[in-house]
């Protein structure tokens, strides 16, 4: 209509079934049109949509289109990220951009993006006998076991009792886990949520946390979530200066990305070998959660379940009790021969090396040292009383005290690890 041989515009309007306003609008507008057109013309698409917010969509395509220029590899998942990304930084209300979302856009702007060689089927990842025969003796030749890492996921329930059917996804909690093969690393847990702004989280330094927090719909680790976390990985491994092997389960929430630092590996599902996280490692941080929750409840805390936050810390301290021989043990069972022994991690300034005073203290089971028994018979000497001791709810409250303290002061995340081990210093004293 708009090349075409000249036609009078009242001639247009009843061929159309339109109003003749309409044809001169068009006419007027004819370079506009055309431009747009020629740049995301769709031959199927009869009227122009715009996205709820025009800017953000602005912004994101020419993200795309600077990463298209550079050769960046583009997933459905890198994008959604992005998104949220940007609208963070234009202010917007949080963002989690869902797959219709995803298509919409795709569709306004004619984007298609093409998958990553290992997504494009399982035809092209290695069998079972190929993954046991070639696949894993080559990855164990190229990498140290320091550089072999394993990624998976795991829930938990925020009470202790199990769910009713009246409870819902919002009592349960997501764990990412991530271990290399000689136990000398743990990376800190990530945990998803379905609350995205809890209150017991207000307030504290998020960063300084040995933890860290997220949420989504359902309390699942998504696809957006799982590429943060993968970037952060990497980032990390950028600053040491190390190259390493990730190991991950296939799932429509685990993207492949190629990473400058990381080598993603999917394990085959048909392989008899699991994958190590699932060899007893998740098992064994939730025995230890079990316990510490246990532990909490018969501490008489004046409250009747814990926190989230309470929570948050409990899980950190039970991924700090699996042990390092438990994780290199997990991946000999998954098919991995490591010839190294597991590394042990540098002892801390509570460890048992450094209790010598307090453990002979404690040997005594309370009875009043030497030199005690002269202070307590002795004649008033004009010194200030001996303060009593304090009983265990004044001693719990302190360390309640001291740990809001840290959530609001720490510099450094491994400060909580000297407050867990004085915490379970305590433990065992008041079970004495």
């Amino acid at each position: 209509m708009l090349e075409g041989p000249k036609v009078s515009q009242s001639e247009l309007a009843k061929r159309f079934g339109v109003s003749q306003p309409q044809i001169c609008r068009i006419i007027k507008n004819k370079e506009r049109i055309l431009s747009e057109w020629h740049r995301n013309g769709d031959p199927e698409r009869k009227r122009k949509r715009e996205g709820k917010d025009t800017a953000l969509e602005a912004a994101l395509l020419h993200w795309v289109q600077g990463a298209r220029a550079t050769d960046l590899p583009i997933s459905g998942s890198v994008l959604q990220l992005k998104a949220k990304h940007l609208a963070e930084a234009l202010g917007r209300p949080i963002l989690e951009p869902s797959g219709s979302w995803l298509a919409r856009f795709e569709a306004r702007h004619s984007l298609a993006f093409k998958k990553p060689p290992s997504e494009r089927g399982d035809a092209e990842q290695p069998t079972a006998e190929q993954w046991a025969g070639t696949v894993l003796p080559s990855l164990l030749r190229s990498y140290a076991p320091s550089e072999i890492y394993a990624c998976g996921q795991t829930g938990v329930l925020l009470l202790a009792s199990s769910p009713s059917k009246a409870e819902s996804a919002r009592d349960q909690l997501t764990l990412l886990l991530c271990a290399n093969a000689s136990g000398s690393e743990k990376i800190p847990l990530w945990v998803v949520g379905e609350s995205p702004r809890p209150r017991c989280l207000h307030g504290i330094n998020l960063e300084q946390m040995p933890w860290s927090y997220h949420a989504s719909s359902l309390a699942d680790v998504t696809a957006p979530l799982f590429t943060e976390w993968l970037r952060d990985f990497n980032e990390g491994m950028q600053r040491q200066g190390r190259s390493v092997l990730l190991l991950l389960t296939k799932h429509e929430a685990h993207p492949y990305l190629q990473l400058s630092n990381v080598r993603m590996v999917f394990v085959p599902p048909a392989t008899p070998l699991a994958q190590p996280m699932d060899r007893g490692i998740t098992s064994d941080l939730k025995d230890h959660y079990r316990r510490r929750l246990l532990r909490w409840q018969l501490a008489e805390r004046g409250t009747e379940h814990p926190t989230l936050l309470d929570v948050l810390h409990m899980l950190a301290q039970a991924w700090g009790d699996v042990r390092p021989s438990l994780i290199t043990n997990c991946f000999r069972a998954a098919g991995f021969s490591l010839n190294a022994s597991p590394e042990a991690p540098a002892p801390s300034l509570l460890s048992r090396e450094h209790h010598g005073p307090m453990d002979q203290e404690l040997e005594h089971d309370g009875e009043p040292g030497e030199g005690a028994e002269g202070v307590a018979e002795g004649k008033d000497t004009g010194e200030p009383a001996v303060q009593p001791c304090p009983s265990e709810r004044e001693v719990w409250g302190s360390l309640a005290t001291l740990r809001r303290y840290l959530e609001f002061r720490a510099t450094s995340p491994d400060l909580f690890q000297a407050f867990y081990e004085l915490e379970d210093v305590v433990h065992v004293v008041t079970a004495t």
